[in-house]
């Protein structure tokens, strides 16, 4: 007889559960260079709420408006 042990779980009311680490926020400016992984490279054209609710990016053939986080998008 073969005893297999599944994998323990912290209880969500645990004080010991791990804490999940807090991404630092990507900021971006007017002019900044920026490449991403699907559109490919871009210039930011435009800013909301200073950057942290949306970039618009001119991407050379086509603009987009991309909002927080940006997870695929990096400054050159």
């Amino acid at each position: 007889m073969t005893n297999y042990a599944a994998p323990r779980r912290p209880m969500p009311t645990s004080p010991f559960k791990r804490r999940a680490e807090e991404v630092p926020r990507k900021h971006f400016a007017v002019g900044d260079r920026v490449t991403h992984d699907g559109f490919g490279l871009g210039r930011v054209i435009g800013v909301e709420g200073g950057g942290d609710i949306a970039v618009l990016v001119d991407f050379g053939s086509r603009q987009e408006r991309l909002t927080q986080p940006y997870t695929a998008m990096y400054r050159l």
